[in-house]
């Protein structure tokens, strides 16, 4: 993976040369994209997310929006505070970073920055992780079995291990594919951090919440007790 930076302006971005290999392909607009014929998929959250082909490889655009209840105000720019703490910037440094601990993660493919006086607005482009579903799908149409959600605290305790600290731990958050690999995903406004307790748990107890709150929208969910045994079998090893 080479990494290059640029700017024009008041615009940066920056990507993996050895996806694009000029910057002219580079595109954060869905337009763009569409105009290529190249938009093979969509998911619905904070805004749309778009699943874009490019040579072959299936790349996931995602433009940054507010969430809470300042997005009623203000849908997606965020005060300028220099451009290494940009939310574009960060995640796709923590992504790269992962990538080379070998965690399971999307690869960073390019981030995008455009600076507007004291506010910016971001993208971030990555890889996709192909023939893969969220776990609340999985959840939803299959019962998890004891390998799996010794799998999933497994997986949650390697970031642990690395100092990943994901603020958004939730069954939307985290993929399995089809060989049984389970990825994290959204790393948006995650982090580095020192090696003390509380916030490990206080993912792990987001992550339970998350579980919950699945069951109660849909009670054909199996979570129970012994499930998070299990969970925490996985995450104990």
């Amino acid at each position: 993976m080479s990494i290059i930076q640029s700017q024009q302006g008041n615009e940066y971005i920056l990507y993996d040369d050895d996806v694009f290999s000029t910057q002219d392909d580079i595109s954060f607009s869905v337009k763009t994209w569409a105009n290529r014929s190249a938009i093979i998929g969509f998911a619905e959250g904070r805004g749309t997310t778009f699943f874009v082909d490019y040579q072959g490889r299936e790349l996931v655009l995602r433009h940054y929006r507010r969430g809470g209840k300042i997005a009623e105000y203000v849908e997606d720019q965020y005060l300028w505070l220099g451009l290494p703490l940009t939310r574009a910037w960060r995640e796709f440094k923590l992504l790269e970073h992962m990538q080379k601990c070998s965690l399971p993660v999307p690869r960073p493919i390019a981030a995008h920055v455009v600076r507007e006086g004291l506010f910016y607005r971001a993208d971030l482009i990555t890889q996709r992780i192909r023939h893969s579903h969220l776990l609340l799908k999985e959840l939803t149409n299959n019962t998890l079995e004891q390998g799996h959600w010794i799998a999933i605290g497994s997986m949650i305790k390697r970031f642990h291990d690395k100092g990943i600290h994901h603020v958004d731990l939730n069954v939307k958050n985290i993929l399995l594919d089809e060989g049984g690999r389970f990825y994290l995903i959204d790393f948006d406004k995650c982090c580095q951090r020192k090696p003390a307790q509380g916030w490990k748990q206080a993912d792990i107890n987001r992550f339970k919440r998350s579980l919950n709150k699945a069951v109660s929208m849909n009670p054909t969910i199996i979570f129970n007790a012994q499930c998070w045994q299990w969970f925490m079998q996985g995450y104990a090893s």
